[in-house]
């Protein structure tokens, strides 16, 4: 991927100030940040986003407070002081878009609401992240992660049949921050055709819930939710992890065609795709504990590697279920470059370009900040009083 010039990016001139923590604010303005945008990250007193201290897996360095905040300048103030309230205030008013992920309240209750910036800066574009949305009954719940992936019923449907379990990653967060992250760029498209900014509520529930559609559909449909299934789907059969003699192999059937197929070239049994009570998705859903078992059986004589070979001359999508270190190494992404080097005051570690892959742009990783090190700078800016902080020099 060739390298661009700070200046090329998309968002180059764009400044982003944001009171985050955690990782749904810090997704959205790192993605910002990766494009060009200017990311002011104000943090607390003492320890900063608390995200920091997660863990120190990279060098001392916590694992997501890496992934989420290169590129970004940390600017430490005190909220509770009329100084750091103030300050705090100027630089959102001579912003381009104010980000916050705070407790339901925190940002109004400074003087920040979206009415009073507005008022101030007509061109502001106001993005506030919250667990449940600015009104209703669970307005003022405190939201995270794994209690989310709860209320959206995400658990209901991972796990066993014996066993729920929550997604192995920050999923409720993680789309959160990706659906405030797409509403800021159609945002600046639309202020770039009325001059004026606006507001973004971006509601973590109602992002789960919305990748939670199909599932919905078919209680609603049906009457009857999908069942647990581990690591097969729960509406598609055959569709995931299947023993066999020295292994597992994971596969992927999409279609009555690919049924007939895998009949044909995997399982050498070309009958069971005429069989009424398999030739049809809704019919093997019906039937799949049967149709399973029969499957296994068959694939338990076999080695992986010869069920992978049948998988690929059938043409039926197959894939190897990796752990982590197999995709820290996965050959796929080094052989397209993804891997690059990310930097820290704490030393230097891997990093993950991310994918999305503009022809001729690549985003721009800049060094993960250590606490309040931007601090003075930007508050000269602020005190010199001519020069806006939309056009500085981006942070290394």
């Amino acid at each position: 991927m060739t390298s661009t010039a700070p200046s090329d990016l998309p968002l180059t001139g764009l400044t982003v100030v944001a009171v985050e923590q955690a990782v749904t604010g810090p997704y959205c303005s790192r993605q910002l940040a990766d494009f060009g945008a200017r990311v002011i990250k104000v943090e607390r007193p003492g320890d900063g986003d608390f995200a920091r201290h997660y863990d120190q897996a990279l060098n001392g360095l916590s694992a997501y407070f890496a992934w989420l905040n290169r590129g970004k300048e940390s600017v430490v103030l005190d909220l509770k002081t009329e100084a750091g309230r103030t300050a705090l205030e100027r630089l959102v008013h001579r912003a381009d878009v104010f980000v916050h992920n705070l407790a339901p309240g925190a940002i109004e209750r400074l003087g920040l609401g979206y009415d009073a910036c507005a008022a101030a800066a007509p061109g502001l574009i106001w993005v506030g992240i919250s667990g449940y949305g600015p009104d209703g009954p669970y307005r003022d719940k405190k939201a995270y992660d794994m209690l989310i992936q709860a209320e959206a019923g995400v658990v209901s449907l991972t796990g066993t049949p014996e066993a729920r379990a929550k997604v192995g990653i920050s999923i409720a967060d993680i789309s959160a921050g990706h659906y405030a992250y797409s509403s800021v760029l159609a945002a600046l498209i639309q202020r770039g055709k009325t001059g004026r900014g606006t507001r973004i509520d971006i509601s973590m529930l109602e992002c789960l819930v919305e990748w939670m559609t199909p599932q919905l559909y078919v209680q609603i449909g049906t009457g009857k939710p999908p069942a647990r299934a581990g690591l097969r789907h729960n509406m598609i059969v055959p569709y995931g992890a299947y023993r066999c003699a020295d292994g597992e192999v994971m596969f992927a059937v999409q279609s009555d065609r690919e049924f007939r197929r895998l009949c044909q070239s995997v399982l050498e049994r070309p009958e069971l795709a005429d069989d009424p009570r398999y030739a049809r998705n809704p019919d093997r859903l019906t039937n799949r504990t049967d149709l399973e078992t029969l499957v296994e059986t068959i694939l338990g004589s076999l080695p992986v590697a010869t069920v992978v070979e049948r998988l690929e001359k059938g043409d039926i999508a197959n894939a190897v279920v990796n752990d982590l270190a197999a995709v820290a190494a996965h050959p796929q992404l080094r052989a397209r470059g993804r891997w690059t080097t990310g930097t820290a005051d704490t030393g230097p570690f891997p990093a993950l370009i991310p994918p999305h892959n503009l022809a001729g742009t690549r985003p721009r990783m800049g060094r993960v900040p250590a606490l309040g090190e931007h601090t003075d700078a930007v508050l000269a800016e602020l005190d010199a009083g001519g020069s806006s902080p939309r056009n500085p020099r981006p942070p290394n």
